[in-house]
């Protein structure tokens, strides 16, 4: 871009979004470090919880990080279609400090709606500010991967200060003033966001799919899904079985597969509209977006199986203290911030000899490295049964294993080039 204001060689409107995201991050996962903790805690203790079973626990705990991935894709339709990224960014902001707000208020009630809150919130602040530091900007530009390596640090230095400020703050005064901690970091991180708008003209300003005339629209999508019967039949079989699961099971897990049979369905009409080479791309991609979700299921452990586990039976005592279990959240991003150069670098000097990885195989050697990361778990718990605690080195050994694979994954998006300009805005939303 022209005549732009740059900061280390980089437009400076790429530093007023790392700070936005940076504090959006503190918020997220600051709130996400205490959740489950917060939701066990006894009502008759010091600092009282809601006293749940870790098995409802663990199940809010899975819906609300479904929901708040799942929104990304309603919430980046909206500002592609009608608000324009920015003005996307700024109300999910406005959610995000409202939510956190609400959880902040001592209140069963207060607090799920105060959940609802920051899945809108974060459905349409996420997605939409990522796209914003790529309009950053020009097509081809070699500063464009930096950019966003540097946007990735904000993010995790945003997660490792969160898990400990805040985790110590509901600690010693109380969850809810963790809660309330975490919404003036989501306030800080808006008030930068609306002072740098100067930064920022001209980026996410409007819809950017308005007057796009190589759009697809939703029904020429399902027209080629009924031009392929097979398709057809796999999809409607898919929703048949999930409207029973609806009405017969669990109206929950009914609604979930609900949803994965129209994502199928929308999959299926995209493989319609493309020709035979792309075709074998999208197969690779549909086999990427199996192993992310296994990867990120195992990942989102951390915050919730793995951190009641770290509250319950993990020996927390460091040089005479006791630390919150919370804190111990931290581990992953700073390792993801510590070991981020050395693996990048190590994928540099295999491709400089002539080893070039794909991504689908960086995927799975991550998958394996993760993996053997849960056996330092199963090491905790064979401990735990013998003498009654486990260790922190087996938590710390298998959180360091599980944010590996975070490194490239986070880069790995949509790698497939299709010339079908609605089928890219689909998968992407997808992933």
């Amino acid at each position: 871009m022209e005549n732009e204001e740059t900061l280390f060689g980089h437009p400076k409107g790429l530093f007023i979004l790392f700070f936005t995201e940076m504090w959006e991050r503190f918020s997220y996962y600051g709130m996400r470090a205490i959740l489950v903790l917060y939701l066990i805690a006894e009502v008759t203790s010091e600092h009282a919880g809601l006293g749940w079973t870790s098995t409802k626990a663990l199940a809010l705990y899975g819906w609300y990080t479904m929901l708040v991935y799942v929104a990304s894709i309603p919430g980046g339709i909206l500002a592609d279609r009608v608000l324009g990224q920015k003005k996307a960014v700024l109300i999910g902001g406005i959610l995000l400090c409202f939510g956190h707000g609400t959880l902040a208020i001592d209140s069963e009630t207060a607090f799920m709606v105060g959940l609802l809150l920051i899945i809108l919130g974060v459905g349409l602040l996420k997605p939409n500010i990522s796209t914003m530091v790529g309009g950053l900007y020009e097509e081809g530009d070699e500063r464009r991967d930096k950019g966003f390596s540097i946007f990735y640090i904000g993010i995790n230095i945003g997660a490792a200060a969160a898990s400990i400020i805040v985790g110590l703050v509901a600690a010693n005064w109380g969850w809810h003033y963790g809660f309330g901690l975490a919404g003036i970091g989501m306030a800080c991180g808006q008030l930068i966001f609306m002072s740098g708008q100067k930064h920022l003209k001209g980026i996410g300003d409007k819809p950017s799919s308005i007057s796009d005339p190589d759009d697809v629209s939703i029904g020429q999508l399902f027209n080629n899904l009924l031009k392929a019967p097979l398709q057809l039949v796999i999809t409607t079989v898919l929703m048949a079985g999930s409207g029973y699961i609806l009405v017969f099971e669990s109206w929950g897990y009914g609604l979930l597969f609900m949803f994965l049979s129209l994502v199928a369905g929308m999959m299926l009409m995209i493989y319609q509209d493309i020709d035979k080479i792309e075709k074998d791309r999208y197969v690779v991609l549909l086999l990427s977006f199996i192993l992310v979700i296994v990867f990120w299921g195992a990942f989102e452990q951390a915050g919730g199986l793995m951190n009641i586990y770290t509250e319950q039976k993990t020996d927390r005592m460091i040089w005479g203290m006791e630390f919150p279990a919370a804190i111990m959240q931290a581990f992953n991003p700073l390792y993801i911030i510590l070991l981020g150069v050395p693996i990048a670098g190590f994928w540099y000097r295999w491709k400089m000899m002539g080893r070039e990885a794909s991504s689908l195989f960086k995927m799975l050697i991550g998958l394996m490295i993760m993996g053997s990361g849960f056996l330092f778990m199963t090491a905790a718990s064979l401990e735990y049964e013998r003498v009654g605690e486990s260790a922190l080195i087996w938590l710390a050994l298998a959180l360091c294993l599980s944010c590996c694979p975070v490194l490239y994954y986070q880069n790995c998006s949509c790698k497939v080039r299709l010339t079908n300009d609605g089928g890219i805005f689909c998968i992407n939303r997808s992933w």
